[in-house]
């Protein structure tokens, strides 16, 4: 229906219909931000995470990658860059370079996170120069890649029967984001957390927020109507 006066048009400078009847047309009315983010909920999420815990290698290295991706709500491109150099143990805390705004965020190393990625580190990666974390595990060695990480995070959702309409990376990003809303977190919280530039990225989030949002609903304006 939307490009309804787009084919009309079209039509129109063809002598197919009257060229005036494009005009006539309104589309609907499309409002930004209109649907709501798409992701698993807290408890599916947990369940792809446990699936992974296997003394399979490349479940191994899975469950590191995974973790990255719905706790600290990374982006794919961003797990795949991630540097040997930014882990530092000492002080137990890791440093991502943002993909889009290519600043870097530093993130305390949660205890199970760093015993996954000790785990891998030791068990599964390769020992090579290569300065990036996560690494192809047959050959030829390098880098895993954006797409690697998209099909291994597709593959737990396929695998588990999850039904969302998006089944990558950015699903976890955003059961992330939803799943600290729910705990109670500020949008300029969840926001610095996803290394988002402005509250506007992270305003779209507030539209999962039902319980808060039935509050407002359901406020009695009193003699105010």
């Amino acid at each position: 229906i939307q490009a309804l006066p787009k084919v009309l048009y079209v039509w129109g400078r063809r002598g197919w219909c009257s060229a005036s009847l494009a005009d006539a047309i309104e589309g609907p009315r499309i409002f930004n931000q209109e649907t709501l983010p798409a992701g698993p909920r807290w408890e599916q999420v947990q369940a792809i995470i446990s699936r992974v815990n296997t003394d399979d290698p490349t479940d191994i290295r899975a469950r590191v990658i995974l973790m990255f991706l719905a706790i600290y709500g990374l982006r794919a491109s961003e797990v795949a860059q991630l540097r040997l150099r930014g882990i530092d143990w000492q002080r137990e805390r890791i440093t991502v370079r943002r993909d889009k705004n290519k600043k870097t965020n530093v993130y305390p190393l949660i205890p199970i996170i760093g015993d996954a990625l000790i785990r891998y580190l030791k068990k599964v990666r390769p020992r090579c120069a290569y300065p990036e974390v996560f690494l192809k595990l047959t050959a030829p060695l390098g880098p895993l890649s954006r797409g690697c990480i998209h099909h291994l995070t597709k593959k737990q959702f396929s695998a588990l029967g999850i039904k969302t309409l998006h089944k990558g990376p950015h699903a976890l990003r955003h059961a992330c984001a939803s799943h600290l809303l729910s705990e109670g977190f500020s949008l300029k919280e969840i926001g610095d957390h996803l290394g988002h530039q402005s509250t506007a990225a992270t305003s779209i989030y507030a539209k999962v927020d039902l319980p808060h949002l039935r509050q407002v609903a359901d406020f009695d304006l009193g003699e105010l109507l």
